[in-house]
């Protein structure tokens, strides 16, 4: 299945560097934030970070998505116009609702499997300025004009296999698309030095951006207010992401004493006896309270806790933050902006 897959890959990709399928422009500027594996490895804050680097440039920003594991995927849903909340968590999808609600008032975001066309209609409707390509690597159908790719230090390749056999989306040559590689949770392995050294090859003279997961703020699960004080230990932490080992380390490396960590399928769509029982596991251990991500805790607003769930508000650190920066900037500046209605 793998070699089949692969071929698929190898040949869709041939057509359209050959020119026998179309890649589509538009006026706007375009930055695509990908991966070249699947299940998660960072991009959604990634995404979150350049949205604001836009927004404080005094650009109307757009994030289009394709709204992973919303109930209805073939209609478009406009999360956020960049000034209301339109729509909700299970219209959205969770990452999409995440980012319009961390974005209020500086980025819009469209759920979208037609990226283009919710991109023409965006600038038509919202008239959005620069557009952001989630989960755009092996989008080849829209022309970009900075191509992200982000590798996870701790788990870069996938496996080395292509799907199903393993995690890889296309071979690794994929990677010579990349104008910019930013490597997420560099902090959770012993060195790395060894994984630029392997992404180099590949990638020519990209840059190459380390960076790493650090903890904006603690909130309980039903109030947006800041928890200052430190949690009584120990806790537990539940999580429905890509990658729940990272979640986890993230929690052990700045302080937190987890006595039971589980981990629920990504994008799961959470029940009130998922809670039930995970609070009741969590007191037969010990735990004094529960602790989530972002993304789950856009699902749970409105299931009962008999038990003090927090909720990890995170953000990104770069190794090299002037830099990653200019990098954005240079893009967003690198079209002039045509009008909407010309």
């Amino acid at each position: 299945m793998g070699v089949l897959y692969g071929a698929g890959v190898r040949l869709r990709r041939a057509l359209f560097e050959s020119g026998l399928l179309r890649v589509s422009e538009i006026p706007q500027p375009v930055i695509s934030v990908g991966n070249l594996t699947t299940g998660g490895t960072g991009k959604t804050p990634l995404v979150e970070a350049i949205a604001i680097i836009a927004a404080n440039a005094d650009k109307r920003v757009c994030i289009l998505t394709r709204g992973y594991g919303r109930e209805k995927p073939n209609e478009r849903v406009i999360v956020s116009n960049g000034k209301a909340l339109l729509a909700g968590v299970v219209a959205a999808g969770d990452e999409p609702y995440l980012l319009a609600e961390r974005l209020f008032g500086l980025s819009a975001v469209i759920s979208d499997a037609d990226r283009l066309a919710a991109a023409k209609w965006a600038a038509a409707n919202l008239a959005s300025e620069v557009f952001i390509l989630d989960d755009g690597f092996q989008h080849l159908a829209m022309a970009r004009d900075l191509n992200i790719l982000v590798i996870d230090a701790t788990n870069p390749f996938g496996g080395g296999s292509l799907l199903p056999r393993g995690r890889l989306r296309e071979p690794l040559s994929g990677m010579k698309r990349a104008d910019c590689v930013v490597i997420t949770h560099a902090d959770q392995v012993e060195e790395i030095d060894s994984l630029i050294e392997q992404i180099k090859p590949f990638v020519d003279s990209a840059p190459i951006i380390s960076s790493r997961v650090r903890t904006s703020q603690l909130r309980l699960i039903h109030s947006p207010e800041r928890v200052d004080n430190p949690l009584s230990q120990p806790v537990g932490a539940f999580c429905g992401t890509g990658n729940p080992k990272s979640f986890f380390t993230h929690l052990q490396s700045e302080g937190q004493h987890l006595s039971f960590m589980r981990a629920f399928p990504d994008h799961h769509k959470y029940l009130q006896s998922d809670i039930d029982k995970t609070i009741s596991y969590a007191s037969s251990v010990g735990a004094q309270a529960l602790l989530t991500t972002a993304k789950d805790a856009v699902k749970l607003q409105a299931l009962r806790f008999d038990m003090p769930c927090y909720v990890v508000e995170i953000e990104l650190e770069f190794n090299d933050e002037r830099q990653f920066r200019e990098i954005i900037r240079s893009a967003i500046n690198r079209k002039p902006i045509a009008s909407p209605n010309p």
